[in-house]
């Protein structure tokens, strides 16, 4: 579905989204418009699902990234889970995942006390057995090409 220059042209948006048809198209050797054309073809065929912004979260809110491993009650569903797990804002992304554990949450917090309280509130669901959580200390992202 994909060829080398729709993979080129993938790479170049994952490094900057705001980058200009007409440089991607020098960048890859064609004119814009050919360029505009299969970015508008990978965009209809979700392919390109969407653009987004990459924040450094230690100057707009929560700083501090963690991840939190969840077992889950043998008779529970882990879509439960998951239900409980996305009405708490401070959970990022949920992965529901085969093996031990059964579930895996991103969590974004302010402090240790806060990642306490998200932790906790996971516990009295009644559907977790335990959780074992992880900080984040630094971060690198192949997406932005930087440390966050």
């Amino acid at each position: 579905m994909l060829d080398a220059i729709d993979e080129q042209i993938l790479d170049l948006l994952r490094e900057d989204a705001r980058r200009t048809v007409t440089d991607i198209a020098t960048r890859v050797s064609l004119s814009p418009a050919p360029v505009a054309r299969r970015i508008e073809r990978m965009e209809r065929e979700g392919v390109i699902a969407g653009y987004t912004v990459v924040l450094d979260h230690s100057k707009v809110g929560p700083s501090l990234d963690a991840f939190s491993e969840v077992r889950i009650v043998g008779s529970i569903d882990a879509a439960e889970v998951v239900e409980i797990a996305s009405a708490i804002p401070e959970v990022q992304e949920i992965f529901t995942i085969a093996g031990d554990p059964d579930v895996l949450l991103r969590l974004r917090v302010d402090d240790v006390a806060h990642l306490q309280q998200v932790v906790n509130a996971l516990r009295r669901s009644g559907k977790v057995t335990g959780t074992k959580t992880l900080m984040v200390l630094a971060r690198w992202s192949r997406d932005s090409g930087v440390g966050v």
